[in-house]
């Protein structure tokens, strides 16, 4: 019995070191082959930094709003035409906070008495103040370049809270309204960042 068991034991450590070797292969080979480091490295690099999305914490109460298929494609639009612009995610994350408090991520239209004046689209621009046509503002990646453009032009936007940067642009009645929508801006962000 003993040299059965003993010849058990042998050939159950033999069959490890193969089904070790078989799986994952030489030491020699994972070093000799350098694209498998880099793969691993762009992967790592492309995960959002979530520090950047609210680097100074959000302001007061939080709202947020189910987001149905429209929206997520108007998330992915802004997010796409900010990534266009050469902006980041902090810059995704103020543009998405503002259409959520403008549109509710929703493009829309005029709005017959019910509109303010003839805001239109995801962030509410007026052709009547030089935003752009009715087509422009009513296309998402034009209106979002639009409010980009805009943010850019505000010195210092990166270190100021979301709703003043948002608000410089924006110039609203309701200038701290913006604050409420930071959490989910930076959630979307961080969700569609790289899809």
């Amino acid at each position: 019995m003993n040299t059965t068991i003993l010849r058990k034991s042998v050939l159950g450590i033999a069959g490890l070191a193969f089904a070790g070797g078989v799986f994952a292969g030489p030491v020699t080979e994972a070093h000799a082959n350098p694209v498998d480091a880099k793969a691993v490295a762009v992967v790592q690099a492309d995960k959002v930094d979530k520090g950047k999305l609210i680097p100074h914490g959000v302001q007061g109460k939080q709202s947020r709003i189910d987001v149905g298929d429209e929206q997520t494609a108007n998330v992915k639009a802004i997010i796409a035409a900010t990534k266009k612009s050469g902006m980041d995610e902090r810059a995704a994350v103020v543009a998405i906070a503002t259409s959520l408090q403008e549109s509710k991520l929703e493009n829309l239209g005029h709005l017959g008495e019910r509109n303010d004046f003839d805001s239109q689209g995801l962030f509410q621009q007026r052709p009547s103040s030089g935003w752009g046509t009715v087509e422009q503002i009513t296309d998402p990646e034009y209106s979002t370049m639009a409010f980009l453009k805009g943010l850019k032009q505000v010195d210092g936007w990166q270190d100021m809270p979301l709703t003043e940067a948002a608000q410089t642009v924006q110039v609203s009645a309701y200038p701290d309204h913006y604050a409420q929508w930071e959490q989910q801006a930076a959630d979307l962000v961080a969700k569609h960042w790289n899809n």
